[in-house]
C-alpha cells in the first residue's frame, strides 16, 4: 500500500505533464458562449462554469498552432499499452477523451477553413470518423475506434458523462471543455461538462409536458440506460440532473416537473442535431 501511495502522485504529475501543452491550447483558443439564463441559479451552483453553457473553437488559432498539436498528438502516440494498462481507469478514460478531442481538431485542420462541417471530410464512402489516422496505443485508428472502441468500450468504464466531454466539432455538440481532462478531477470535469450542457436551453429545454432534449439521447440511449449511480433509465439520467434542466425561457424545473421526468409522465422529443462546425464566429 504504501509503495502504491508513492506512485500515484508520480502517475498524477507525468499525466498533467503530458496534457498541459493541450490544456493551454484548449485554454487560449476555445471561447465561452452561452451564459447561464436558470432563474435561480441552479446549474451555477452545481459546477457549470460561469461564462457560459457552451463553447466556440477558434479553429484559426488552432492552426497556427498546428506545430504544438502535433507535438501533443505525437507524445499521446508514444504512451504504449502497457503503460496505459498500468493507470488507474480515471487516468485512462481522460487520457481516451483528450486524445478523441484533439484528433478531431487535428482532422478539422487538414481542410479548415474550406468547409462549414466535418462531413465535408471524405466522401459518401468515407465518413469522417471511420478514417484511420489516429495513432494510439500501438496502431493506427479512427475516432469511431476510440470513441465506441475504446472510451464507450463495454464493461470497462461505464460512464454515461463521457457524452458531454467528447466532441465531434459540430455547433449541436457538448462544449468543448477549455482545459484537457485528467483522471485525478475526472469526475469534478465530467459533472461540470453534464450540468453545463442540460443547462442549455437551446440544446435541451421543457415545453408544457415535453421534454426536448438533444438526439445525443437518443443515439446513445443504451448508454444512458445502464446501471449509474441512482439512475438505471433515460428518464432517470435526466430526472438527476433535473435541477440543470430549464423551461425554454430559462424557468427552472420545479420538484413536480422533474417527477414527471422521472415517471414517464413527460413526454420526450430529440431534437434536430446542428452539424455546422462550432467555429468562433
Amino acid at each position: 500500500m504504501g509503495a502504491l501511495l508513492l506512485v500515484m502522485p508520480v502517475v498524477a504529475h507525468a499525466e498533467a505533464s503530458l496534457h498541459q501543452p493541450f490544456s493551454a491550447m484548449l485554454a487560449k483558443y476555445v471561447v465561452p458562449i452561452n451564459p447561464v439564463t436558470s432563474a435561480d441559479g441552479d446549474a451555477a451552483s452545481q459546477g457549470i462554469s460561469s461564462k457560459g453553457t457552451s463553447t466556440q473553437v477558434n479553429y484559426a488559432g488552432f492552426k497556427s498552432s498546428q506545430t504544438e498539436l502535433a507535438a501533443y498528438l505525437k507524445s499521446l502516440s508514444t504512451v504504449s499499452q502497457d503503460t496505459f494498462d498500468r493507470w488507474d481507469k480515471n487516468t485512462q478514460l481522460a487520457f481516451l477523451i483528450n486524445a478523441y478531442n484533439a484528433y478531431t481538431i487535428d482532422l478539422i485542420l487538414t481542410r479548415y477553413p474550406d468547409l462549414t462541417s466535418i462531413r465535408d471530410i471524405g466522401g459518401f464512402f468515407s465518413s469522417p470518423w471511420k478514417q484511420e489516422f489516429a495513432v494510439l496505443l500501438g496502431k493506427k485508428r479512427s475516432l469511431d475506434d476510440i470513441e465506441h472502441g475504446l472510451i464507450r468500450e463495454k464493461g470497462v468504464y461505464k460512464e454515461p458523462r463521457i457524452h458531454f466531454a467528447v466532441n465531434c466539432a459540430s455547433i449541436g455538440c457538448p462544449a468543448l471543455r477549455e482545459e484537457a481532462y485528467v483522471g485525478a478531477k475526472l469526475d469534478e470535469q465530467l459533472e461540470q461538462q453534464t450540468v453545463r450542457f442540460l443547462s442549455d436551453n437551446s440544446r435541451n429545454y421543457y415545453d408544457g409536458n415535453t421534454l426536448h432534449i438533444s438526439k445525443i439521447f437518443s443515439w446513445y440511449k443504451e448508454d444512458f440506460e445502464m446501471k449509474w449511480r441512482d439512475s438505471s433509465s433515460l428518464n432517470g439520467f435526466l430526472a438527476h440532473y433535473g435541477s440543470a434542466l430549464s423551461f425554454n425561457d430559462g424557468k427552472s424545473l420545479d420538484n413536480d416537473d422533474i417527477k414527471a421526468i422521472m415517471s414517464g409522465n413527460s413526454e420526450i422529443e430529440f431534437l434536430d442535431y446542428n452539424w455546422a462546425l462550432n467555429d468562433q464566429e
